[in-house]
Parts: structure tokens; C-alpha cells; sequence
């Protein structure tokens, strides 16, 4: 079943106040099955910079910029489309999203889900109720928690955003022994518009995408970057000199109607 056609686009306001090397995860991902109409402008003071594109394993694009002193204008826009191909599983995947990482540190969740969850159910039902878990547990709260706060964190505080909630769910479910990761995303629907988080679980041989935040129809999702937690998504990396954000735009659209997510069935994201 091919999704409805998505409309993505982009802007950052960037201040580079010392020179540095600088890598951006915002183009959408290269994955099986997707057809992709986008362009990518990035100037300094008005002249275009050079971009080198490195792609991960999982279609994920970083492009990577030397810069110098100035005002950086980042324009992104992207059209897709995406059929029903599902996201390649490998051997390697249940031994790298098993492990505890460093937002998601699912070897101290063990005692919570021993008492919590009744380990002997299937793996899909196991993840709905993690899901029911994590979105009863928390409260959405944009600005409580900070780039720091892992899901220990989350559960002490009971309040975070979006990649809190999916970094409590994918060590709850690793706990588990279910193989769990963070997709970053464009998010339709969502309000207010910004990047959005979310989980996968691998569940029958197939990633399934869950998010307990339920802030937007997860048919119409479109990835980012796909990592064992947000220290390998985030959408800005600076090595080596210091820069200011001073603003960002992000849109992103679904042409028709939007989906209706009733958060019970097992959707996949491309």
C-alpha cells in the first residue's frame, strides 16, 4: 500500500561564531521503496557552501560542512513518496539494539519490569502495554527536561517531550529482551510543528514504529535518522569551534487527509 504523498521543508538561522566543522541529519532518509523529489541550499554570508554527504547504513544522510565566521541560511525541501516496502532487518540489529546506550539505559530498568509487565505475553502485546505504560506515566511538558536527561531521568520526572517518551519506551522494552531504537522523523499532524521522536521495536522480524507521546498519525511519518538513541539522531552536530541557533522553520504535510492512528495496530515505518 503506497502512503500518501508528504511535503517536507526546512529553514535554519544559524550563527557560526567561530570556525568549525558542522554536521546536520535533516534531509530525508534513503530507505527501500521511497521515490524523493527534495533540494538542500546552504550559504555562509550569502555564498553557497560545499557539502560532503556521508549515508549510513540505514539511509541516513549527514552532510558535513567546514565553516568560518558568519550568518549560515540552511533551505531544505523534500516531496515523498513511499511504497510498502518494509525497513531491512539484519542479524546485527538484535545485538546492537539490545544493549543499553547512553540515553536509554535499559540494564536498570530490570526490576521495574519484572514487577510491571508480565514477561510471557507476545511481543506485540508486551509493546502496547509499554507504550500504555510510558503514556500514563508521563506528562508532555516542553521544556522540562534537557539534553542530558536519559530515561531514568524521564521516569523520576515524570514530564518530558517527545524523544523522553521514546527513549523511556525503547529501554523499557529492551529490558524486555525486545530490540528497540529511536527514529527521528517529520511528523504531519504534529502541533506545534517541529522534529519529532519515536520508537521501534522488532516484533515478529519486522521494525514496528510506536510512540506513546501520540501526537501524530504514525502512517504518515517520514524518517530522519534511525540510532540507538538521540546521540545518534540529533539534527545539528558542532565539532571543534561554537555556533548559536537562532532560529529554525519546519513544515510538513500530507497531501489529502491526514491518517487516524487509533495506537492499537502494528504500523511500519518506511
Amino acid at each position: 500500500m503506497t502512503a500518501a504523498a508528504r511535503d517536507i521543508s526546512v529553514g535554519l538561522d544559524i550563527e557560526v561564531q567561530t570556525p568549525t566543522e558542522l554536521e546536520m541529519q535533516i534531509a530525508v532518509a534513503r530507505v527501500p521503496g521511497i521515490r524523493l523529489d527534495e533540494e538542500l541550499a546552504v550559504t555562509l554570508d550569502g555564498e553557497p557552501v560545499e557539502l560532503e554527504e556521508l549515508v549510513d547504513p540505514l539511509g541516513a544522510r549527514i552532510h558535513r560542512m567546514q565553516l568560518t565566521p558568519g550568518d549560515l541560511e540552511v533551505s531544505y525541501r523534500a516531496a515523498v513518496e513511499t511504497g510498502g516496502g518494509a525497513t531491512p532487518v539484519t542479524p546485527h540489529d538484535r545485538s546492537v539494539y539490545l544493549r543499553p546506550s547512553r540515553y536509554a539505559e535499559s540494564d536498570r530498568f530490570f526490576a521495574l519490569v519484572g514487577s510491571q509487565f508480565d514477561r510471557s505475553l507476545p511481543a506485540a502485546e508486551l509493546a502496547r502495554e509499554v507504550v500504555g505504560f510510558v503514556a500514563s506515566r508521563l506528562r508532555y511538558v516542553p521544556g522540562v527536561s534537557d539534553v542530558n536527561d536519559s530515561a531514568i531521568d524521564t521516569l523520576l520526572d515524570g514530564a518530558g517531550v517527545c524523544r523522553d517518551y521514546a527513549h523511556l519506551t525503547i529501554a523499557i522494552l529492551r529490558a524486555l529482551n525486545i530490540p528497540a531504537r529511536l527514529a527521528a522523523v517529520y511528523a504531519p499532524g504534529l502541533s506545534p510543528m517541529d522534529f519529532h521522536a519515536v520508537a521501534e521495536a522488532l516484533i515478529d522480524g519486522e521494525w514496528v514504529v510506536l510512540d506513546a507521546t501520540r501526537l501524530a498519525p504514525r502512517q504518515s511519518l517520514v524518517r530522519i535518522a534511525t540510532g540507538r538513541d538521540a546521540a545518534d539522531t540529533a539534527f545539528l552536530d558542532n565539532h571543534g569551534g561554537s555556533i548559536l541557533l537562532r532560529s529554525y522553520r519546519i513544515l510538513a504535510t500530507v497531501r489529502g487527509d491526514l491518517a487516524v492512528d487509533d495506537g492499537a495496530g502494528l504500523v511500519r515505518l518506511p
